[in-house]
């Protein structure tokens, strides 16, 4: 008799069941439309977690992925590319901070444990600040100055630096915990996951003249609110503040894994080679989608749009069971009266998904930046419909 390997114990899935699932399958996308495999079609408001920043099918994104892959898909950083160099200087000159000089990794929180990683070994220093409620990445320094992972899921047996959290909305209590050994502060301007909370300008202008008082390097995390997401090129840009370094990723490939790291020339003086390395960061693919993201931004007015639909959706989409709005741009947080999974599966069944977030009374949007008029008038529409 012959014994089949697989047996009846077998998983339904070869996937890690480490991920919470939505009860819908994609099958097909386009625009800001997501197509169910049960035939349904759903008005996306989550954006692909903040990635599909130019909605789904872009012409222009799908042709320079195409282009880029057919003249070369993949090579080395140990050899000069015309296409890593445009994209570099692109993303330079869009952020207009003066922090010109660039790292290509492939995501956020690689981009942050590089900006640690540097922190520490430029200043010497032991000691790193990151703001209560934060999320910077699941790796082993990300991780660490990432609030509450070391409770819930971190891992590792000891951080690899010391921590000190700080609040987010008390500038003086926050600038005052900078010290000598502070090798760095990480910061979201806005932070994502904790119910797109816009940390208050004061705060960030208070770590600014702290750490430039004590030689610390402030870090600004805009993986999930940069390239545009706030309706500007980066948050920094809206408050008007210069960090040290900055890190993004999500919209900058707007459906392509990339990540990148930027700083000044001054810092960018002290490195020598192999201080930074990376595989597939800075691949060609990669470099050609940021280039022709950050065009399609510019040449289709998208961070004008991004803070007109905001305008639009504070002014029309405080109803039925929605007392507030708060965040910024197109990372926005919708205070509920009741539970934010409630009002989530509630949208879902007519017809549009949203996010939720740390905060159980925050549903939270991160649509892409092409949203327009008749998208928003669906949400105010659909939450009008729920009960208060």
């Amino acid at each position: 008799m012959s014994v089949s390997i697989a047996s009846a114990t077998a998983p339904a899935s070869h996937l890690a069941a480490v991920f919470a699932q939505y009860p819908f399958e994609v099958v097909h996308a386009e625009g800001l439309w997501l197509h169910t495999g049960d035939g349904r079609r759903v008005l996306d408001y989550y954006g692909g977690h903040a990635v599909a920043a130019l909605g789904y099918g872009h012409p222009r994104w799908l042709a320079a992925l195409e282009r880029q892959a057919r003249d070369v898909q993949f090579q080395t950083n140990a050899i000069p590319m015309a296409v890593r160099e445009r994209a570099a200087a692109r993303l330079a000159t869009f952020a207009g901070l003066g922090l010109d000089q660039v790292f290509f990794v492939n995501s956020g929180a690689e981009a942050n444990e590089n900006a640690l990683r540097l922190a520490f070994r430029l200043t010497g220093r032991r000691e790193a600040i990151a703001l209560e409620h934060g999320w910077h990445g699941r790796t082993a320094a990300a991780g660490a100055v990432t609030h509450g992972a070391r409770e819930r899921w971190y891992g590792f047996p000891q951080t690899p630096f010391e921590v000190r959290w700080v609040s987010r909305s008390d500038a003086d209590a926050a600038a005052a915990a900078i010290g000598p050994q502070t090798a760095c502060v990480i910061v979201e301007p806005v932070q994502g996951l904790a119910g797109a909370f816009d940390v208050p300008v004061a705060v960030l202008e208070a770590l600014r003249r702290r750490c430039t008082e004590l030689g610390a390097m402030l870090i600004f995390d805009e993986v999930q609110c940069g390239v545009g997401r706030t309706g500007f090129p980066f948050a920094a840009n809206r408050a008007g503040i210069t960090p040290d370094m900055l890190t993004t990723a999500k919209a900058l490939g707007a459906g392509f894994p990339v990540s990148a790291l930027l700083f000044g020339a001054e810092l960018g003086a002290r490195l020598r080679i192999e201080d930074m390395g990376t595989t597939f960061g800075g691949g060609p693919l990669a470099c050609a989608i940021v280039e022709t993201v950050i065009d399609i931004i510019e040449s289709e007015g998208l961070l004008a749009n991004v803070r007109r639909m905001s305008d639009l959706i504070r002014q029309s989409c405080v109803v039925g069971p929605v007392t507030a709005v708060q965040g910024a741009g197109l990372l926005l947080g919708l205070r509920t009266t009741r539970p934010a999974r409630e009002i989530q599966r509630e949208l879902l069944a007519r017809g549009i998904f949203a996010g939720t977030a740390a905060d159980p009374q925050i549903v939270r949007l991160l649509p892409p930046f092409t949203l327009g008029e008749p998208h928003v008038a669906a949400l105010a529409a659909a939450l009008a419909a729920l009960a208060p």
